[in-house]
Parts: structure tokens; C-alpha cells; sequence
């Protein structure tokens, strides 16, 4: 699966540098959840036509990222606490199949590859280039599934991880929190190993430690008068 960001500029179509232009704005946390994506004003930033920017838009709004709203525009999204435990929970099924699949057929050279992605990982957190470390984070479990041979998975996947910042945004208001370089290392470890059933089980306990990082607790009914002036009720 291509990705956005890899295309060169002066090859993309103009709907296509503003889309790549507005889905990194928004997986780079420069724009929140809520923000208002007015047409007019992206046409005159971009140089195109508000039929660009409509089109750019809907794709946004295929992958959730962006929210049309009929009569009121479009807003970067904000996913629900729902919603946002049940992207967690399809990436826990998704990811589990796709290590499981590359702990069984892995090469050497494979798993050297994954490796040095963990180390250059490693080596950005070191330096305290948290958002460089974030990148190669998601860049490892993008590299899983293309190493996994599966398009139909990588491609809910890529759209499972767009939806992941947002919900840090949304629910934490700040980046995800960094994957854990411990748990890629032992994943790489248990692929290595050829051990299929034991990645999946670190794929998943790895992708509930990301989800235990944000509150995505239901909110809790709020609380009579009384209670809180602690005070019965007349």
C-alpha cells in the first residue's frame, strides 16, 4: 500500500498534495479534534478550487478523520470513547493475525530488517526526538503488515493507526504515548524465535498497553445537587 507522505510532490495531482498536506496536519496533532475545515479559506491556502478541497474532504471523511456535516462544514474529528475502544479492538485483532503470520514465515533478512527499525526507533527516543520515535513506531507496525503479504489487513490497518492520534487527542490531549521500544524488541524476539502464538499474545498485551494509556472510560452520570454539596436531598 503507498503511502501518502512518500509522494513525491512534483508528481501529485493538486488534490492530491492538499490531501497529504491536511492527513499529516492532522496525524502530526497541528490540527485538533473540532477544528472547523472551511472550504473557502483551504482553496485559497492550497491554489485550487473548492471542488478540490470537497473531493480532499471526502476522502478525510472516508477514513473517519474528518467529520461532514451537512450545512455546517466539515471538522477534524473527535472520536466518542466508543468508537475509540472499538478501533483498539479491531487493531488487537487485525495486529495479532498480522505478527502471527510473519513469526511463521519470517527470513533472516526479515527479521534483521526489523531489527534495525527498532534500534533507529530506540536511537530517536534516546535523543529525546519523541515525535521522530513516534513515526518509526507506527513505521514498525506498518512494516509488520507489509512484511505479513496481506494488502486486504494492511490497508485497515493504515486506516486503524490515522484514527489512533485523534484519539489521543481527543481523550488524553496529547500524542500517543510512545509505543514501549521494550515490547517491539520483544516481538522482533518472539518472530525471530518463530513463535507465532506467543508474538500474537505480545501483540496484543502491546496494543492494551497503548489503550490503558488513554481514558476511554465512560463518562460517569453526573451527580445530583446533593450530592455534590454532600448535602441529603430535601
Amino acid at each position: 500500500m503507498t503511502n501518502p507522505a512518500s509522494v513525491e510532490p512534483r508528481t501529485a495531482s493538486p488534490e492530491q498534495r492538499v490531501y497529504d498536506a491536511v492527513r499529516e496536519a492532522i496525524l502530526d496533532h497541528r490540527l485538533a479534534p473540532g477544528t472547523k475545515l472551511k472550504e473557502v479559506a483551504l482553496a485559497e491556502l492550497f491554489g485550487v478550487s473548492r471542488a478540490t478541497v470537497r473531493s480532499v474532504l471526502g476522502r478525510l471523511g472516508h477514513l473517519h478523520l474528518v467529520d461532514l456535516r451537512p450545512n455546517r462544514g466539515a471538522v477534524v474529528a473527535t472520536p466518542t470513547v466508543e468508537e475509540s475502544r472499538q478501533v483498539f479492538e479491531a487493531r488487537k485483532a487485525i495486529e495479532e493475525a498480522i505478527v502471527a503470520k510473519v513469526a511463521a514465515g519470517a527470513s533472516r533478512a526479515e527479521v534483521a530488517s526489523l531489527q534495525a527499525a527498532v534500534a533507529a526507533e530506540e536511537a530517536a527516543y534516546a535523543r529525546g526526538d519523541e515525535r521522530g520515535g513516534l513515526r518509526l513506531s507506527i513505521d514498525f507496525h506498518r512494516r509488520l503488515a507489509a512484511l505479513a503479504g496481506n494488502v486486504v489487513l494492511a490497508a485497515y490497518l493504515e486506516e486503524l493507526m490515522a484514527r489512533t492520534p485523534l484519539i489521543a487527542l481527543a481523550h488524553l490531549g496529547q500524542a500517543p504515548t510512545p509505543c514501549g521500544c521494550d515490547d517491539h524488541v520483544a516481538l522482533v524476539a518472539a518472530i525471530a524465535a518463530g513463535d507465532p502464538p506467543r508474538a500474537a499474545r505480545l501483540m496484543r498485551c502491546h496494543i492494551e498497553h497503548l489503550e490503558r494509556a488513554l481514558n476511554l472510560r465512560p463518562p460517569e452520570p453526573p451527580k445530583s445537587l446533593a450530592e455534590v454539596f454532600g448535602l441529603a436531598a430535601a
